[in-house]
């Protein structure tokens, strides 16, 4: 019997576990995609309490507190954060299969030393240690990225945001003073694409006071857009992120007329809202490709299907998931109108159903070339699916339709500072990955290219894309 998540866990063999120690378990983290707060940053924030880190914001956890049957005031209510703290620990006791345990423990091991299982009985101990050693400067968000090695992280930023916190950080500036991470803002602009929504004439307005642009049609949308997006890119910005509930592709509507009717009030028929964000979305894609900038598509999620606690507790608070949407045909034609209209950007699509992973692992062939290594990537397993089957579902059919060495890797879309080890589960997966797969006679057993790929897909592949 193995020991529980010692030195070698999750990989299997020889080849896995000596690739890990020496292509994968040093090499820094890019973690271009992630939700951490900028402000947070800048303050170099420490955190009162393990209950503070760990459960504030976290809906993948708050999920499984609910199937558990706790109650909503140790979630996301006023208990006691001690309290709060306790009732994880019972979860955690019962989460056998899901990556939340595996999170937690190497959370527990790398950031607190602690190699003790959380349970109901080890919580109080645990509570004392992890709690002791967050008052320290270690464990200050300086001190968690300079211990877990992190070179950059891309944040999830609105385009009429004024970035003071990412300036701050850059000059040197905000509390947190002098680090050698990279924080770089990525440009979201969700609010302005998502024509049916019910606060989109507001966000219009807010826009164009952000950028000193008029808007008064499609194209004035876009100027504002292109000119927030200089901005970011003033401030280091490398990529963009959509989150496109379904893929939208029209083009016999009328894109202003949906416009003029959202800006009044009106409903909106669903062509002439997909001409609108099939036009926007192509507009800002030969944006992005003029500027270097990598694209990003989120795709499949439907959200805050629980009306009652999204009227309680707002979005993304734990009440999402998975769309059966059929993807091909929109996308295809999404991307081929992108294309012929002035070339895609680099491009990484991420779906949260693996039902996608072949159509879009097929897609992306036919869109390769430019002299770019990988230019459109199949994204990482995402949110429901970044766990072990997830991750290898996800690398074993880029390695049957694609380049898996070409693959850009793992981010962590994660609002906790502690998230990082979910760069090591990832890198342990590939390692084991790639091991068997030599050590099954189906590749030969040379290191320096075994080292190179894993060394890749772990780090250098990032860099290479999105930039140094």
């Amino acid at each position: 019997m193995k020991r529980f998540m010692d030195a070698d866990f999750l990989l299997e063999t020889e080849t896995a576990r000596k690739l890990f120690r020496e292509a994968a378990a040093d090499q820094p983290i890019w973690d271009f995609h992630c939700h951490l707060i900028p402000a947070q940053i800048a303050a170099n924030k420490k955190f009162a309490h393990i209950t503070e880190i760990w459960l504030g914001g976290d809906h993948y956890k708050w999920r499984q507190m609910r199937t558990y049957g706790i109650d909503e005031k140790y979630i996301t209510g006023d208990a006691d954060p001690y309290d709060k703290f306790l009732a994880w620990a019972e979860t955690v006791e019962h989460l056998i299969g899901n990556p939340l345990y595996h999170w937690t423990h190497l959370e527990l091991q790398r950031y607190f030393g602690i190699y003790e299982p959380l349970t109901r009985k080890s919580a109080p101990a645990i509570w004392k240690k992890a709690n002791e050693l967050l008052a320290t400067d270690e464990l200050s968000v300086k001190g968690i990225f300079e211990k877990m090695n992190v070179y950059a992280v891309g944040t999830t930023d609105d385009p009429i945001d004024t970035l003071e916190y990412h300036e701050q950080i850059a000059s040197g500036t905000a509390p947190i003073g002098k680090i050698s991470t990279k924080v770089l803002p990525s440009f979201r602009p969700d609010k302005a694409i998502n024509i049916g929504k019910p606060d989109f004439a507001h966000y219009i307005e807010k826009l164009a006071a952000a950028s000193g642009v008029a808007i008064n049609s499609v194209d004035a949308v876009v100027a504002a857009l292109v000119n927030r997006l200089d901005f970011f890119i003033q401030h280091g910005c490398r990529a963009s992120d959509h989150a496109l509930d379904y893929v939208p592709f029209a083009i016999e509507g009328d894109a202003n007329k949906a416009f003029h009717d959202a800006m009044r009030g009106q409903p909106v028929s669903k062509a002439d809202a997909d001409t609108y964000k099939t036009a926007v979305l192509a507009r800002m894609a030969e944006a992005y490709a003029k500027r270097g900038i990598v694209m990003q598509y989120h795709i499949a999620a439907i959200r805050d299907n629980n009306g009652a606690m999204y009227k309680k507790l707002g979005p993304d608070t734990g009440y999402d998931a998975v769309h059966d949407h059929q993807v091909s045909e929109n996308l295809a034609g999404l991307l081929n109108y992108i294309e012929s209209a002035g070339g895609l950007p680099k491009t990484v699509l991420y779906t949260l159903n693996p039902k996608d992973y072949y159509p879009l692992g097929t897609l992306i062939g036919c869109y390769q070339g430019g002299g770019i290594r990988g230019k459109i990537q199949l994204g990482s397993a995402w949110w429901f699916c970044d766990h072990k089957d997830g991750m290898e579902q996800q690398m074993k059919v880029l390695g049957n339709l694609g380049m898996l060495s070409a693959f850009v890797g793992m981010l962590t879309d994660s609002r906790s500072f502690l998230s990082y080890p979910r760069h090591e589960y990832f890198r342990r997966i590939l390692c084991n990955i790639v091991g068997t797969w030599v050590e099954n006679g189906e590749y030969p057993a040379d290191e320096d290219t075994l080292k190179g790929i894993v060394s890749g897909v772990s780090f250098t592949n990032a860099l290479a894309y999105f930039g140094k």
